[in-house]
């Protein structure tokens, strides 16, 4: 009952806290889809370089979070941004790379081949079939990437409070630091729904964007 006391008490600041985390997270995330989208695409060209780009990517994401907010912190201040905004969204952004490169990598070079021939007999270009036929059978699968590294990275940000980015991780930080485990615990709660229904509403996106054709094949027994 003492943790839904604090957190009535505290409703307008949770509600400020979970917009400014959504933001975060959000401007991250689709800065990373407008970048990893494409690189997703350009790698399916050439295996070599496919491995090395996700290779490297996959060592970004084993960096731990706070090991990288303090990496940025000296070389972000040189330009006067060591601490904040910017560091937690390049940090998310970095993070968010693998699962959206390696999943557009993946759902391109799963096309079939069948289709791919189709497009080409009646005539279709290399950019007609990837606009036309590729990108959108690749749909849920880049989605399904996206949804990840939507929901990773909430928790990522929460992190990031610590480096005074703001977001809902403040009231982890600061029930930490003030030996206080109601602000610590309605932080984590509220950082953990988020992420539920953050991944439920982008699951009813990727259900509307999949074309209607594969949403009855999937339903197919």
């Amino acid at each position: 009952m003492e943790l839904l006391h604090y957190a009535l008490d505290n409703a307008g600041l949770l509600l400020s806290r979970t917009i400014e985390h959504i933001a975060l997270v959000g401007v991250a995330v689709g800065i990373a889809t407008l970048t990893g989208v494409p690189i997703g695409i350009a790698i399916t060209k050439n295996e070599r370089v496919a491995q090395g780009v996700l290779y490297l990517a996959s060592i970004i994401v084993t960096i731990p979070s706070i090991a990288l907010f303090g990496i940025m912190i000296p070389v972000l201040s040189l330009i006067g941004h060591g601490i904040g905004y910017v560091p937690a969204v390049i940090a998310v952004l970095l993070y968010s790379q693998l699962p959206i490169i390696r999943n557009t990598y993946t759902a391109i070079n799963n096309v079939s081949p069948a289709l791919r021939e189709a497009a080409r007999g009646i005539g279709m270009s290399p950019n007609q079939r990837l606009r036309l036929v590729e990108i959108p059978l690749a749909v849920p699968v880049i989605m399904a990437g996206v949804r990840t590294a939507v929901v990773l990275n909430i928790g990522v940000m929460a992190i990031a409070a610590y480096i005074g980015a703001g977001g809902l991780g403040t009231f982890i930080s600061r029930g930490i630091s003030q030996s206080d485990p109601r602000q610590l615990i309605v932080g984590a709660i509220a950082v953990s729904l988020l992420a539920v229904i953050v991944d439920y509403a982008l699951l009813y996106l990727q259900k509307r964007l999949t074309p209607k054709g594969m949403s009855l094949a999937a339903k197919t027994p």
